[in-house]
């Protein structure tokens, strides 16, 4: 298992996400919603390790500005790559698997919203095909990275990219 494996994340997964990211509470909540098909979490590993993880989340936005110019648009949230792995591709392998089970499912767009202040994750956003939805930003929100079940509110641009059947 020397190639980095991308897939859905099993429940014998969680406790090496929570070592690996903390987010106890993130990774229970997400993985409760793709057992409840609302979403799928994917992750990323190499040697048994988890490196990475992203949400494509299948159900509504919960931002009301999204749900009505978006309706029906998945949307990839809380991409995450370990330090010290980061710049190997692995975010990039993460998005497209993301993109592969939408096209898959027949869907013709997918959306993600980026911080204000997160250039890095932008430019590897737009290197990827996604743009600004024209709309301007929102104010979006996410688990923060710790075991509570607060949501941060952040400031955030809409991305959308098109995807071929």
């Amino acid at each position: 298992m020397n190639e980095l494996e991308i897939r859905p994340a099993r429940v014998a997964d969680l406790e090496l996400l929570t070592q690996a990211f903390g987010q106890g509470y993130f990774f229970a909540e997400r993985f409760a919603g793709q057992q409840e098909c609302r979403g799928v979490l994917f992750t990323a590993w190499k040697r048994g390790c988890p490196r990475g993880d992203v949400y494509l989340r299948l159900e509504p936005a919960e931002e009301p500005e999204i749900r009505l110019r978006l309706p029906g648009v998945p949307f990839l949230t809380h991409l995450e790559v370990l330090a010290g792995h980061r710049n190997r591709g692995i975010g990039t392998k993460l998005i497209r698997a993301g993109e592969r089970y939408l096209r898959d499912l027949g869907h013709r767009r997918v959306g993600l919203a980026v911080e204000l202040t997160n250039l890095d994750a932008a430019r590897l956003y737009r290197r990827l095909g996604y743009s600004a939805w024209g709309f301007g930003p929102v104010v979006c929100y996410d688990l923060p990275d710790g075991d509570r079940a607060v949501r941060l509110a952040q400031r955030c641009d809409v991305l959308v990219k098109r995807i071929r059947g």
